[in-house]
């Protein structure tokens, strides 16, 4: 029991570390607004939700934002939003997964996992991060709108950008996470079980 603990706190504790480096190689995308960076973070809190349970997945979201916070730029509201969403997108795939563990079973719960995620991220920027940000850096309302307008001539309000930036952003993120992890795994897994 002990080295099981000791295992799983290794683990969630590896695969935080891989996490925050990940944080580090960030790139923007065509077509979405400059606050919008992908990164690949989100594998190791996917692994770790797939191999441990998706509690373990949030644990590894929470170390990784935690440890970026001395260097945010956002005042804590992007590791904040980060931490919330990608959990929500963690969580639900893990608790899926876990009711029938194989291949499709995790294909069918990264497809509603990333749905969550797009959905969950849409309405939380609308209604919490996106004021927030207004509220805490001053940004105005125009100028967030700006950034999007400046890469998609569809965005013209918060709404549309929400439509055409974030939601969209959320899927392929997490579509592409998604894709990454199914494909490494079944070659891990073995390391990261208890």
């Amino acid at each position: 029991m002990e080295h099981s603990r000791t295992k799983v706190i290794v683990t969630v504790g590896l695969l935080s570390a891989i996490a925050f480096v990940l944080m580090y190689l960030e790139f923007q995308l065509p077509l979405f607004p400059s606050f919008l960076k992908f990164d690949f973070s989100d594998i190791p809190p996917l692994l770790a939700s797939f191999a441990l349970g998706p509690v373990y997945g949030i644990f590894v979201e929470i170390v990784k934002n935690v440890i970026h916070l001395p260097v945010s730029q956002s005042a804590g509201i992007g590791e904040v939003a980060n931490f919330v969403v990608e959990s929500i997108y963690v969580y639900t795939v893990g608790i899926i997964y876990m009711r029938s563990k194989s291949k499709k079973s995790a294909v069918i719960a990264m497809v509603i996992g990333t749905i969550a995620m797009a959905i969950a991220g849409s309405v939380l920027n609308y209604y919490v991060f996106l004021p927030l940000y207004q509220k805490i850096m001053g940004w105005p309302l125009s100028a967030i709108v700006g950034m999007g307008k400046a890469v998609n001539s569809h965005i013209i309000d918060l709404k549309t950008l929400i439509a055409y930036g974030i939601f969209p952003f959320n899927i392929l993120k997490g579509f592409v996470i998604s894709i990454l992890t199914f494909l490494i795994y079944k070659k891990l897994s073995p390391m990261l079980k208890m």
